[in-house]
């Protein structure tokens, strides 16, 4: 997907990992436990999340949070690193997790926890529908969870994990079906979309950096990059090593300085090379991400030498080589051009 890796349409805002906790769960271990483990996620310790949330499991099998963040760093771990996702886990965990959440909404629809457990629970479900290009699915699920989170707001109004949630979701709703605007029942709810992102950040919450990874890309697609480079610098204060933050700074900065823009996408770069095994799929896309930089600034010396250290690499598995197909085919493209 280019340089927007970090958006699956509007899924992404269903991947939680929070920096500060205005909204905690009631029982104290359950939430300390919880911010643990969703802050090793944001630190990109996968393992170290996994075991936080098997804890929490094994501690606390009455509530689905152990099973659902489980399977939310599963497929956090998959989308990072460009794997191959566990689709038998996190779809097992999912519907435990699932089945257990619709049990307890049943014992007390005005719980909101138990609503947002269901609420999350679909949300994943579509997260994971949409890395896997499983489009119909993904909305479907998406658009239910959306309704999933108002209804946390019809018991408390100020439950800014589901601002985050709806405000992201209508923002790319209506960003997606601008060619629809003109019919009576679409709205346009960007703005909408954005203030409410704007007020989850401003209020905290469990799944804060969903909603500054959000508007970092909002303001990118808004062509509002001093404003998507100061939340990206922002989420980076509290975790300097996380990709995703890095990846949206350096995005935003294409825009403003193309050397600093450089300058982050080679971080960027580094730290997946530092991956024990990687697969090589983010060295490619970033690869090719920097020497079209470079080809813009005039530099086709540059440009080359990545396009030629991108078709040198050996080994690569075939899902790789699928899902790269139409890069690698550009990368191929642009060598024989800078070569004339």
């Amino acid at each position: 997907m280019g340089h927007y890796k970090n958006i699956i349409l509007l899924f992404l805002i269903l991947f939680p990992a929070g920096i500060i906790f205005a909204q905690s769960y009631p029982d104290t271990t359950v939430d300390r436990l919880l911010r643990s483990g969703i802050k090793e996620i944001a630190n990109q310790n996968y393992s170290e999340a996994s075991n936080v949330f098997t804890k929490l499991d094994k501690r606390f099998p009455d509530i689905p949070l152990g099973k659902i963040y489980l399977a939310a760093t599963q497929i956090a771990k998959a989308y990072d690193l460009g794997e191959e996702m566990n689709s038998d886990f996190i779809n097992d965990y999912l519907k435990k997790a699932g089945d257990q959440s619709k049990k307890l909404l049943d014992s007390n629809a005005k719980n909101i926890w138990y609503n947002y457990f269901v609420a999350l629970c679909n949300g994943y479900k579509a997260y994971a529908d949409a890395i896997n290009k499983n489009w119909l699915a993904a909305f479907t699920t998406g658009l239910t969870a959306k309704s999933d989170f108002e209804n946390c707001l019809k018991i408390d109004s100020n439950f800014y994990d589901a601002y985050i949630a709806i405000g992201a979701y209508d923002y790319w709703k209506s960003r997606k079906t601008e060619f629809l605007k003109w019919l009576p029942f679409v709205g346009n709810d960007e703005q909408e979309g954005i203030n409410l992102l704007n007020a989850a950040i401003k209020h905290s919450s469990y799944n804060n950096y969903a909603a500054i990874s959000s508007l970092v890309w909002i303001y990118i697609d808004q062509h509002e990059y001093n404003k998507a480079v100061k939340i990206a610098e922002d989420g980076l204060k509290d975790f300097p090593d996380n990709r995703a933050f890095k990846w949206g700074l350096a995005r935003a900065y294409e825009d403003i300085d193309k050397k600093t823009a450089i300058k982050y996408y080679e971080e960027v770069l580094q730290s997946y090379l530092s991956v024990p095994d990687q697969n090589h799929y983010n060295e490619i896309i970033l690869k090719h991400i920097i020497a079209q930089i470079y080809e813009r600034m005039g530099d086709k010396n540059e440009a080359l030498l990545l396009c030629n250290d991108i078709l040198a690499i050996k080994n690569l598995s075939e899902r790789v080589k699928e899902n790269l197909s139409s890069r690698l085919s550009r990368i191929e493209a642009m060598k024989e051009n800078l070569s004339r």
